[in-house]
């Protein structure tokens, strides 16, 4: 029981250990002198307008007083002016209570104007983050809480390498792959063992990179993609030491999907070998195979539908323009031809692909009782059997 109770807190402490430098830091920086960011509290709606756009719809300005609730100013009450002639596209309506985040800037003759960025949503952040964990800890056990540390471990890599190293001008694509097997290196034998079953997991790991990375390559230069499509690359124009190779940028955000989705269902398919030769250890290579393989497709169809669902329920805004803009004469082929468009195509088949191809080499692999062994002196040495595991 103590150990379970040490475990979580340690989980819990790791989980949330990132957030919690992040928000000291926002702190921080919100006490200096030239600080004009913080949070605050509306205390009170002012004024508060309704206005009609040329298309009949109507929005809402408000002009609200607030207190500020951090850094070296905090008490201090002002008021945000919100109602003006600017037509607001989406604007928040805000309530006394809320918590908002505040930013301020200063004119030529020291005039301040304040501007609300948005709700503070920290306290539902962590509320929830609380409840993944104790979900995943009640449901998982030991496993678990080492797949949590495990994602902390994820976290770090991909802040403390893989990003430093992008924005450092090294080539995306080969800091994300590297990162990538890190991750994957750790995340498979610190939750399943320094063990067969993991030794395959890697193996076939890399063998459905490969087939990822090769068709990845591929069709991005087929399809002359720039990586230049999303709103967020255009901001990153200029950062950094060195400039940024965005097609290496795209192509990085394929590999690290891919290796999250590989290692669901590579381990997935591991287990169910094993289960079944645990159940039936007289089975033949064969038939094990043929068992599993069952399993698999019904695994690898939800897999395929979820990859789907996701690119499209990210994609929404544009799948509407487009039914819009077909009354236009906009035609599929043309839709389709856009990059923006085409990015997430490329992006969803080709982690598809490389998905489907995990799961018969996994299986194979796992089905063949494939030994693996290491000799610190003769190298690693691979060998698959085909009669069965001697208990």
């Amino acid at each position: 029981m103590r150990k379970i109770f040490f475990a979580i807190i340690l989980t819990t402490v790791l989980f949330f250990a990132p957030f919690v430098r992040a928000q000291d830091f926002s702190d921080a920086a919100a006490q200096t002198e030239n600080a004009d960011n913080f949070k605050a509290k509306i205390i009170k709606i002012e004024q508060e307008a309704e206005k009609n756009r040329e298309d009949g719809s109507k929005f809402k300005q408000q002009n609200l007083q607030f207190t500020i609730t951090s850094g070296n100013r905090e008490g201090e009450i002002a008021t945000y002016y919100g109602i003006s002639e600017i037509e607001v596209g989406d604007a928040n309506i805000y309530k006394v209570g809320d918590k908002v985040y505040i930013d301020a800037f200063k004119d030529e003759t020291g005039q301040e104007t304040f501007y609300i960025v948005d709700y503070i949503r920290n306290d539902a952040l962590y509320l929830l983050g609380a409840i993944f964990i104790l979900s995943v800890i009640i449901i998982g056990r030991w496993k678990g809480i080492k797949a949590l540390l495990s994602l902390v471990a994820s976290f770090f890599v991909i802040i403390k390498f893989i990003l430093p190293q992008i924005l450092a001008g090294h080539d995306p694509f080969i800091i994300s792959l590297i990162g990538g097997l890190m991750i994957m290196f750790f995340i498979i034998y610190f939750t399943e063992g320094f063990n067969r079953k993991s030794h395959i997991a890697i193996f076939s790991v890399l063998v459905s990179l490969i087939i990822t990375l090769i068709l990845s390559i591929l069709f991005t230069d087929l399809a002359r993609l720039t990586g230049l499509t999303q709103e967020e690359s255009i901001f990153l124009i200029g950062i950094g030491q060195k400039e940024i190779n965005f097609r290496g940028l795209l192509l990085a955000g394929m590999i690290i999907g891919a290796i999250g989705v590989l290692d669901d269902i590579i381990l997935g398919q591991i287990e169910a070998v094993d289960s079944i030769k645990q159940a039936n250890p007289k089975l033949p290579p064969k038939k094990v195979f043929k068992l599993a393989y069952k399993v698999g497709n019904t695994h690898l169809g939800a897999i395929i539908n979820t990859l789907f669902l996701t690119y499209a329920g990210a994609a929404l805004p544009l799948l509407l323009l487009f039914s819009i803009n077909q009354a236009n004469g906009l035609s599929l082929s043309r839709a389709l031809n856009a990059e923006v468009i085409s990015t997430e195509i490329i992006r969803t088949l080709v982690g598809s692909i490389g998905v489907m191809a995990s799961m018969p080499i996994a299986t194979f692999l796992a089905s063949i009782n494939m030994n693996f062994k290491l000799n610190w002196k003769k190298g690693f040495n691979i060998k698959g059997a085909t009669t069965h595991e001697k208990k």
